[in-house]
Order: structure tokens, then C-alpha cells, then sequence
């Protein structure tokens, strides 16, 4: 076992929470667990999706969702979820999961397919302190995959500039519910992004897990257009 660098482990474990530092959701050790894993996917099992917010009302009026309540949106979101994703595929979850207590995120990780890796979002650290993170096939601030030798960035929030971002390396975020129409405080700083990052959340995707493929089509597309569309 390397000697533990905190710094690093604080890095990857931690995030700022209304000016606060976060207590750390993982172990030094399994901060090194973590960096020694071998992060490399068969494209063809790979998902990605983000805020999903399971069980929050209040997201459907603050985001314009199409759905009459808290029923009806979970449950399409996980009839969708499940018929795009297999048992044996794997998710990538880029936070904002599920509000409510243990009782909501047993109810939804019980039913949905795939093996779930978690990015955690602002709403998720409350859950995960109450011993959830077992449930995930790991559970980090932030990842750096390859998938089908595609290296791939994964964090709840858009990053301004990152390394790779002018060359080929994508960066896939969640957290600001990029949809039509969107007149959120993020949308005019979203034409900033590079054409190599898209918002994988359920708002942008039909409220659907999109592949790897579908990624790559789309980000390619982008990057021909030289920017993020309008």
C-alpha cells in the first residue's frame, strides 16, 4: 500500500458544500483502492445518466419534467433506464440520484438494472453518510474512465477547461439540466463548453441512460460543428 498522500484522497473524496468542506465519504484506503482499479470499459456495456432526482417533487416544476407527480416520473424513468440497460451492463450515475431517506434509495436500487457506478452529486452525500455507498460498484467526487480507449472525464458539474479538452478527451457532466427552452442561470455559460463535453442528465436525454455509441455519435457531431449546439 503507497504512503497515503490526504491532499490526494481529499481531492477525491471530498467536495465543498456551501463553503464547507465535506467529510470524506471514503478511507484513505479506499482512496488508493480507488486510483489502483483498473478504470477500462468494453464500450458496448457502458451507460451514462445524472439527476435522476428520484422522489423530488419540486424538480418537475423547477424543470419543466413532463409529468403530473413524483410516481409518474419514477416510474418512467425506470421502465427507461431498464429497457436500455442490461443486468450485466454498467451505469455511470453522475449524481443527484435520489432525495428522501434510506427507505426511497432502497426502493429504486432494488429495481434498477446495470451495475451502478455513483458520482456524487450536491444531493447525495446526505444518503451515502447513512451507508448507502456499499450499494455502488464504487462511489467517487470524480473519475477518469477509458472506454473503447476513449479517455473520458466524469464529474456532476460541467469543467471549465480541463487536460485533453481541445484534443480528443471528452468530459461528461450532469447538474445543470440542459433542456429546451432552458432559461436557468447555467444556460448562457454553457455555450462555453468545448465540443468534446455533454450533459448526460435525463433532462437533455429523454430521461433515458444513452450509451457509449450515443455519446460518441453526439460529441463527434459536435466537435464537426466546432462547438456545443444552440
Amino acid at each position: 500500500m503507497p504512503i497515503c498522500d490526504s491532499r490526494l484522497c481529499d481531492t477525491l473524496l471530498s467536495f465543498p458544500s456551501d463553503g464547507l468542506l465535506a467529510t470524506k465519504l471514503l478511507t484513505c484506503s479506499d482512496a488508493h483502492k480507488l486510483r489502483e482499479m483498473n478504470f477500462k470499459f468494453d464500450g458496448n456495456k457502458v451507460f451514462f445518466t445524472s439527476d435522476t432526482h428520484f422522489y423530488h417533487g419540486n424538480i418537475i416544476r423547477f424543470c419543466n419534467r413532463p409529468f403530473k407527480d413524483v410516481e409518474m416520473m419514477n416510474e418512467t424513468i425506470i421502465s427507461n433506464w431498464n429497457n436500455a440497460v442490461g443486468q450485466d451492463d454498467i451505469v455511470f450515475h453522475l449524481g443527484d440520484f435520489c432525495l428522501g431517506g434510506s427507505a426511497e434509495w432502497t426502493r429504486m436500487l432494488d429495481r434498477l438494472n446495470g451495475k451502478i457506478y455513483l458520482i456524487v452529486g450536491n444531493h447525495d452525500l446526505k444518503n451515502l453518510r447513512q451507508g448507502f455507498a456499499n450499494r455502488f460498484e464504487s462511489v467517487a467526487m470524480q473519475m477518469c474512465i477509458e472506454v473503447d480507449k476513449q479517455k473520458i472525464y466524469l464529474n456532476h458539474y460541467p469543467f471549465l477547461c480541463f487536460d485533453g479538452g481541445y484534443k480528443d478527451v471528452w468530459q461528461l457532466f450532469g447538474h445543470v439540466h440542459t433542456r429546451k427552452n432552458n432559461t436557468g442561470i447555467d444556460a448562457v455559460r454553457l455555450q462555453y463548453l468545448y465540443p468534446t463535453q455533454y450533459d448526460v442528465g435525463v433532462d437533455n436525454n429523454k430521461f433515458t441512460p444513452v450509451s457509449f455509441e450515443q455519446v460518441k455519435r453526439i460529441i463527434n457531431k459536435q466537435i464537426e460543428k466546432g462547438g456545443q449546439p444552440k
